[in-house]
């Protein structure tokens, strides 16, 4: 099947596939749940919709949460979809490229890490909002101050520790640090932050605060932009751009001094609806072209058809195409142009949307 462009000419090239939305940490900007929705996919049908994305052009899959590693079958997804990885280019089927993780690293033991290598994934990215006891507890929804958050913020070193030694390179882009960063909460943190990205060797991908879905309370108030983001680290440790990859979601500069590389994810302040290639499909099967999408449309007819029946791949591969194909959304440049027009308050809180732990980030 020819590979698919949504209305805006945009190609279909990244799935994330969320595995689970329970989490074991509470972040106030994802607010997850605590229980999993019901009628969760199945291993087989995990790697028939991962099969039928790469047919449309998908080359990497990003498998998230909630937390991935509370899924005790996560190495076994991994293992069935590498086959994908190792098809000639010209494969009619298409061919997978990466296989990647995001995880908050809590439950990121070296055995685990070993097997998710051995297994075939490529990357992995890990979570951490604070380099601080107080501050790591404050930003992820944890009681007990000081101690508790400082136990998640060992957990976090360790688990980059692990994951080094399973051979995720951090120099070949295998190892990377997420932050999400909100005025008055851990601003303050930035620069820590960059210094321990710095230490440890890893890029530091900073998060501006998303207007995703209703529970988190979004405020631009709270948001700290890119600009001001870069601007702070380089005044401590000068920057050279080095721009956004084309269908990427941040933009990067690397350390003068040869201290790494920085990324900003900068999805308020300047948005990257136009060539954003990224289809999320929930861990019970709802399919959602936009991070900020106000509904999905359910994938399990196809992978559960009524009387019994087998899927049928085919059948379900036009389905993902349709959908593709149907796509307009830009929801964050529209933000973002209300706001311009002294508008935006109709552009934000005003309908349901689903929320970030379901959608996988």
């Amino acid at each position: 099947m020819p590979r698919p462009h949504d209305r805006h000419g945009r190609p279909l090239g990244v799935l994330r596939l969320s595995v689970t939305a329970r989490c074991n940490l509470a972040c106030p900007y994802c607010c997850p749940d605590d229980r999993d929705p019901p009628d969760l996919l199945r291993l087989e049908e995990r790697r028939l919709l991962v099969e039928s994305a790469v047919g449309l052009g998908v080359r990497t899959l990003r498998l998230t949460g909630g937390e991935p590693l509370l899924d005790g079958r996560l190495e076994d997804l991994v293992a069935a979809v590498r086959p994908m990885r190792h098809r000639p280019s010209d494969d009619p089927r298409g061919r997978l490229n990466t296989i990647a993780l995001t995880s908050n690293g809590q439950l990121l033991t070296g055995d685990r890490a070993r097997r998710l290598r051995q297994a075939g994934l490529d990357r992995i990215t890990l979570s951490l909002d604070g380099t601080d006891g107080a501050a790591v507890a404050r930003m992820a929804g944890l009681r007990g101050g000081e101690a508790v958050g400082g136990s998640v913020l060992e957990k976090v070193l360790e688990a980059l520790d692990h994951a080094r030694a399973a051979g995720f390179d951090p120099a070949r882009g295998e190892l990377k640090l997420n932050a999400v960063i909100l005025r008055g909460e851990n601003d303050h943190q930035l620069l820590r932050l960059a210094g321990l990205a710095r230490r440890q060797g890893v890029e530091l991908r900073l998060i501006e605060y998303m207007p995703v879905g209703n529970r988190n309370g979004w405020s631009e108030a709270q948001v700290v932009r890119s600009a001001e983001m870069v601007e702070r680290i380089a005044d401590r440790w000068p920057l050279v751009p080095m721009g956004r990859p084309a269908h990427g979601t941040a933009g990067r500069w690397r350390y003068r001094d040869g201290g790494g590389q920085l990324a900003v994810v900068a999805s308020v302040s300047e948005p990257f609806c136009g060539d954003c290639d990224r289809l999320r499909i929930t861990a019970d099967g709802i399919a959602y072209t936009c991070l900020f999408a106000t509904s999905g449309t359910d994938l399990k007819p196809w992978l559960r058809p009524d009387g019994g029946r087998a899927p049928d791949p085919r059948a379900l591969t036009r389905a993902l195409g349709n959908l593709w194909r149907g796509r307009a959304d830009r929801w964050s440049e529209e933000r973002l142009a209300a706001e311009r027009t002294g508008a935006a308050g109709s552009r934000v809180g005003t309908a349901e949307r689903a929320e970030m732990a379901y959608l996988g980030g």
